[in-house]
């Protein structure tokens, strides 16, 4: 091994870090040092190795200590290094102190390449915390989308104020399907000046609604359902008569940007719409003396499955509280389209990633209801139910998963035809059960476990700790 004084000094980081600090471009670094640029680029990214001239340049020309900067240089980087080999996932490998010190002083690159892979690892390992936790505890969210979501979740999908003007304005309307789909015509005419008219499909093309500002018409798609055409009757019903508690809830948001905005607007729009067209009293009645009947549910107050399952999701009403349920919707790709997770459920939070779970039968069974007790690593047990449904105009089915706690299934009717329990998990690359002969990945969190002369049942066998 070559000797202390022999060996070549890469320490470009240390020098690009001492640049920014005395904030210097690279050029004006260059002319003070009297090099070329592109010399300096080279000694930054580690491509030519320190001279002793060049490090005396570095002393006279900025007053700096070498012996400190060619120590800084490979200290941070060895300390990660030695963190790294210390982790469960490779300690058993037992890299040597010495090789960890060779590759922070001669391999910088490669270091800063591992610490990084690293970090990654780490922050993966968290993900389920930060599933878990996300919404509850100010986590920054990425997406309009994502914000909605934890919006909602942290609200627990209830907005008693909201809920309370559109059931009292629903009781003056009529409690019969068509009676109120007649009745809300009726009232955006007659209070709003509004019409309602169902016209074509060339009319509006690839829509199945449009609302003409101008002349204050709501046009629906004749191809839209009954179902469909209730809910968006009653949309522009709770826009037009429930403005000032809209704008209420929409400011109490607080949204951080326009187009979060204005889709949690249309959040607030739709869910004012289903209070109109399934009040809070007489749906959280019926669905408790139904036990959570969705298809009776379905006839009682002309909804769409999706629809009466989303609001089933929102019975928080003090003293008059529904089972807390989960909500999932899902595509045949096992994409999650919508997720509302209740009581900060992992299940709801992580998907429907496992192989394992019967509700993925749902889609060879289209109209019918899969039922499905499942545990999670952790021992936590939940009840499940599913159906695959065709929106109008998809061309495939989703899939609507409902589930509570499995100490609240005795309130649930589908939980009478669920039997026995079937160990599920989150995602394969989350998931740490040994035992599962369904996995496609083995967990991020685990080192592999392959042995010559034995095989094991389960693929991907990896270590305990």
């Amino acid at each position: 091994m070559a000797q202390a004084g022999d060996r070549k000094l890469y320490l470009g980081p240390r020098l690009r870090l001492l640049r920014r600090e005395l904030g210097l471009n690279q050029t004006q670094m260059a002319e003070e040092l009297g090099v070329s640029p592109s010399y300096l680029n080279h000694l930054e990214r580690n491509q030519r190795p320190f001279t002793a001239q060049m490090l005396l340049r570095l002393a006279d020309t900025y007053d700096v200590d070498m012996r400190g900067f060619v120590a800084a240089a490979n200290e941070a980087s060895s300390s990660d290094l030695h963190e790294i080999f210390a982790d469960t996932l490779v300690r058993d490998i037992g890299v040597p102190r010495q090789e960890v010190l060779e590759v922070a002083e001669n391999y910088p690159g490669v270091a800063e390449a591992v610490t990084r892979l690293y970090r990654a690892l780490a922050d993966l390992r968290q993900v389920p915390d930060r599933v878990e936790s996300a919404g509850l505890a100010g986590t920054r969210v990425a997406s309009p989308l994502a914000w909605l979501r934890d919006w909602l979740d942290a609200r627990r999908n209830h907005f008693a104020d909201l809920d309370a003007a559109a059931e009292a304005l629903s009781g003056t309307l009529g409690d019969d399907p068509d009676a109120l789909r007649e009745a809300m015509v009726r009232r955006l005419r007659e209070e709003h000046g509004v019409t309602v008219r169902i016209v074509g499909r060339e009319v509006l093309a690839d829509a199945v609604r449009h609302y003409d500002y101008h002349r204050r018409r709501l046009m629906l798609a004749e191809t839209l359902p009954a179902s469909g055409r209730l809910f968006e009757i009653a949309t522009r019903l709770a826009i037009e008569d429930l403005s000032a508690p809209l704008a209420a809830a929409t400011k109490a948001a607080d949204a951080p940007d326009a187009e979060t905005h204005v889709l949690a607007q249309q959040a607030l729009a739709n869910y004012a719409a289903a209070a109109i067209v399934m009040p809070y009293g007489r749906f959280h009645g019926a669905a408790e003396a139904s036990r959570y009947d969705i298809d009776l549910l379905i006839a009682r107050f002309g909804v769409s499955y999706e629809q009466a399952a989303h609001r089933l999701t929102t019975l928080d009403r003090p003293g008059a509280r529904g089972v807390p349920l989960f909500l999932l919707k899902l595509d045949v790709a096992g994409n999650v389209a919508k997720r509302f997770s209740g009581d900060a459920m992992p299940l709801a939070r992580f998907g429907g990633g496992c192989p394992r779970w019967r509700i993925h039968r749902a889609f060879r069974r289209l109209g019918e209801t899969v039922t499905d007790r499942v545990e999670m690593p952790d021992g936590a047990s939940y009840l499940t139910w599913a159906r695959a449904v065709v929106r109008d105009g998809a061309r495939e089915p989703a899939m609507i998963v409902l589930g509570c706690e499995a100490k609240h299934a005795s309130r649930i009717g589908y939980g009478d035809a669920a039997t026995g329990v079937t160990p599920i998990g989150p995602a394969c690359h989350l998931c740490e059960r040994a035992d599962c002969t369904d996995r496609s990945l083995p967990p991020i969190t685990r080192s592999l476990d392959f042995h010559p002369a034995r095989k094991a049942r389960a693929p991907y066998a990896f270590r305990a700790i």
